[in-house]
């Protein structure tokens, strides 16, 4: 028996109307806008010439192509690897999972266009690393990870851990009794496994797998920096080429490709959210299996693993922090050679230096008006559900879970123009990239935000609002004391994905509003690789730290926070 939520207020109504306008302006709007363009060109009347021009393009369907090859190809590489990954951890008794989940998990909080020239660097005829040791390719070979077999194995290296993550929950719900009952009977591990975990894991295994998809199929930065400088485009690296060139219909063209995108991610996702539906609905245990004590077999298990992730997770970053300490690309490192120009030249471009402070003020930005839009929400999400709240809800989540570069194109679509009524531009500025990010972000705080709501007990909310005291204050006073924990979470994320954030800010930017995904972009773009090392590696390192900083608040944050570890 369900029972209905307590009706609102007239105060609590005001504050849901002024989210609703919120979020449909940053959400909605921009999209709706998206879809009118593709079919109604520069806000004439309906007219679908240019998207059947658009759609008929052999090079449209060349680089439809080459997503769906890559995306396909990638996504096995991760469902191989995170299925792999997920029953190792859930189902043995390896030691140090912890360490291990980290490193496996790497990649995917690594920005793309980081990820892509870090291997660029340590598998390329002229990576300073492997010229150390002599096992460099010959000079003037091709570097082997240009081109489609190098994007599709970095997106599945990229994607794995959502896979893993996905999985790694399936498992910790299968009935311990179904396990127990197997081997009682006298079936062995691999049996087991065949006959009883991965026919209950197929729904978490979906949706890991169609989640790693539509992830790859949105990524840009991997595609940007291995495709674009052999000419293999795929769909967004394609929509990016076509809006550096502008022309009358280039706006047009771009938003018949994105909306093409974007209903397609929001078909696979919804296939993902079936596929979850199913896993809830078949599992329920109160406890986890046993860990399966491998004996002899342990240490070999746990060496292959952090071999494994040691050569894809760390050695490309060791051979990114050596192209940066080398003069110039294709010199060795070796003592003689060793040098810090480029990270002292880093802080000396004057470019650099406002990449670094406009990310720095856009993700805090982000992580504040993130986090002061999630707490009201969560609290309606969790506490006073009702059918708005839930078209709420779903509408903060589709410009995150849409490729960035439909919101990107939404957004310019949007605030080309000045704004109605205020008559003020935001176009080509920060606050256009800084909105963006708060419409794409916005729902990372709220994730964390609302599992700290669903574990309190409304009744002092409750009590405060009998005694007179408004929603407003009964946020500031009772509430947010209590989810405070989870809300610093909730911005660290945002401030962490904000940070080196390329898909949307590479369509956004412009001349002094530069950010470090963008910069990071341009300078390997340029030729200047061990500048655009050298920003790689501080850029990962703020991500690190953060990561670390996360860890140090794990016992105060509601679980599923750090996704690495919970």
């Amino acid at each position: 028996m369900s029972v209905s939520a307590p009706a609102l207020g007239a105060r609590e109504r005001l504050w849901l109307i002024a989210l609703a306008l919120t979020i449909g302006v940053i959400a909605l709007w921009p999209l709706a806008r998206l879809l009118y363009e593709a079919v109604a060109p520069r806000g004439g009347g309906f007219d679908l010439s240019v998207a059947e021009r658009a759609l008929s393009s052999p090079a449209t369907w060349g680089a439809a192509g080459r997503t769906l090859e890559t995306s396909v190809a990638g996504t096995a590489v991760s469902l191989i690897l995170g299925l792999g990954f997920a029953l190792a951890i859930a189902l043995t008794d390896i030691r140090a999972k912890a360490a291990l989940v980290f490193l496996f998990v790497l990649p995917l909080v690594v920005p793309s266009q980081i990820a892509a020239l870090a291997w660029l660097n340590m598998a390329g005829p002229q990576s300073a690393l492997l010229g150390a040791f002599g096992l460099a390719p010959p000079p003037g070979s091709p570097n082997p990870m240009l081109g489609r077999e190098g994007i599709a194995w970095l997106l599945g290296l990229e994607h794995a851990p959502l896979v893993f993550l996905a999985v790694r929950a399936g498992l910790r719900a299968l009935p311990r009794e179904a396990i127990e009952a197997a081997r009682g009977c006298g079936a062995d591990r691999l049996t087991v496994s065949r006959t009883i975990v991965l026919p209950l894991m197929l729904p978490s295994i979906l949706a890991g797998t169609l989640l790693a998809f539509v992830s790859s199929v949105g990524n840009f930065g991997t595609p940007a920096l291995m495709g674009i400088p052999v000419g293999y485009n795929t769909l967004v690296t394609l929509i990016y080429q076509r809006l550096a060139g502008f022309g009358p219909a280039v706006l047009a063209q771009a938003a018949t490709l994105s909306a093409v995108i974007g209903l397609f991610a929001l078909a696979m996702l919804w296939l993902h959210a079936r596929a979850r539906k199913a896993t809830d609905a078949r599992l329920s245990s109160g406890l986890p299996p046993e860990p399966w004590r491998l004996g002899a077999a342990r240490l070999p298990l746990e060496i292959f693993l952090w071999a494994g992730l040691i050569l894809v997770s760390v050695v490309p970053f060791v051979a990114l922090l050596a192209q940066a300490l080398v003069p110039a690309i294709g010199v060795t490192l070796s003592f003689e050679t060793l040098t810090a120009r480029a990270f002292v030249e880093a802080f000396a471009q004057d470019a650099v230096d406002r990449a670094f402070a406009n990310s720095f003020l856009l993700a805090g930005i982000a992580a504040v008006l993130c986090v002061a839009l999630a707490v009201p929400l969560a609290y309606f999400v969790a506490w006073r559900r009702s059918r708005v709240v839930r078209i709420i809800d779903t509408l903060v989540e589709l410009p995150y879970a849409l490729p960035g570069i439909v919101l990107a194109i939404a957004m310019i679509l949007v605030f080309i123009k000045p704004i109605p009524i205020l008559g003020v531009s935001i176009y080509g500025t920060l606050w256009l990239v800084g909105l963006a990010y708060v419409a794409r972000f916005l729902v990372l705080a709220l994730r964390p935000i609302g599992a700290a709501f669903a574990q309190l007990d409304p009744a002092l909310a409750e009590a405060a609002a009998a005694a007179g005291a408004g929603l407003g204050r009964r946020l500031r006073d009772v509430a947010l004391p209590m989810v405070a924990p989870a809300a610093g979470a909730g911005a660290i994320l945002v401030f962490l994905t904000a940070l080196n954030e390329l898909t949307v800010s590479a369509l956004l930017w412009s001349s002094g509003a530069e950010t470090l995904g963008v910069i990071v972009f341009s300078l390997q773009e340029g030729g200047d690789s061990p500048l655009a090392a050298a920003v790689s590696i501080l850029a990962v390192g703020v991500v690190i730290a953060l990561m670390l900083a996360l860890t140090l608040l794990a016992k105060r944050l509601p679980k599923g926070t750090r996704p690495w570890a919970d």
